[in-house]
């Protein structure tokens, strides 16, 4: 795992249980405090004992230009999660969309109707993520709700890319309740504070995804559960982009069960993590 910070990423707890369970003894995952400056050169010097490398903040962008091939979606996003060693070289990917849309199905219930309308909160890497998971989803347009305009670029950038629509709005002057009140989705990827004030109007959405899963609950969690609604967490979504990165990596389908245990165990058994 590569990222600073890097020391209480809780990736190591997911990959070493499921090399566990499929008796890959000589396997070993660990974190690494690398920079995007210095990714190039540190991944260019490993050997081939290296099967492959989680990228997180702030080397995803570092770790796309990076790699010798791609995945379309990491090319959508415009940004790598996960580095992966062939023969020609390091091929990337983006196994982020696959914890939104995991995350969506599996704890969210989530099942989208053809046109389908979706709310992201905040323009950061993780937004840009959630739009081309929204195009895996079935979901053709989106609503992007940040504070500073200019600061969307990236994200409507991806969502060009994913061929979803995608309407940017400014925090100040959205009607929240309005924005949510026809969305089948909606994906905070903001910090908890931020929405606490219209944690009550955000809660109407279908199916609410809150990328933060520490403290918890958060405001938008309890509104939700108020409701009796059902919420995917952003430990949902570590746990599902694990599972493409650990197969990528191995050759081998991820043990999800075990690797959901642990997890658990690791977080004190605050949230359920459903796999289906």
């Amino acid at each position: 795992m590569l990222g600073k910070p890097v020391e209480h990423s809780l990736s190591p707890v997911l990959h070493e249980a499921a090399y566990a369970a499929l008796g890959l003894t000589g396997w070993s995952y660990e974190r690494v405090e690398m920079d995007a400056d210095g990714l190039p050169a540190f991944v260019a010097g490993l050997g081939p004992e290296w099967a492959g490398l989680s990228v997180t903040m702030p080397g995803k962008r570092a770790a796309l230009e990076f790699a010798t091939a791609a995945a379309p979606r990491a090319l959508a996003a415009g940004a790598a999660n996960t580095l992966v060693r062939k023969d020609s070289g390091w091929f990337a990917d983006c196994t982020d969309v696959d914890g939104v849309t995991g995350a969506l199905r599996a704890a969210g219930g989530f099942h989208a109707a053809p046109g389908s309308t979706g709310v992201i909160l905040g323009a950061g890497g993780t937004a840009s993520a959630t739009v081309v998971a929204f195009a895996e989803l079935g979901v053709s347009r989106a609503r992007l709700v940040v504070r500073d305009p200019v600061r969307a670029g990236e994200t409507l950038a991806a969502a060009d890319r994913a061929g979803v629509e995608t309407e940017v709005l400014t925090w100040a002057e959205v009607d929240f309740g309005k924005i949510v009140s026809d969305a089948s989705v909606l994906v905070s990827t903001v910090p908890p504070a931020a929405v606490a004030d219209q944690a009550r109007e955000l809660a109407g959405a279908e199916c609410v995804l809150d990328v933060i899963y520490h403290p918890w609950p958060t405001p938008l969690a309890e509104a939700v559960a108020a409701t009796g609604g059902r919420i995917a967490t952003g430990l949902d979504m570590l746990l599902h982009q694990a599972f493409g990165q650990v197969e990528q990596f191995t050759g081998r389908p991820a043990p999800r069960e075990p690797m959901r245990d642990a997890l658990r165990a690791a977080t004190g058994h605050v949230l359920p993590l459903p796999l289906a």
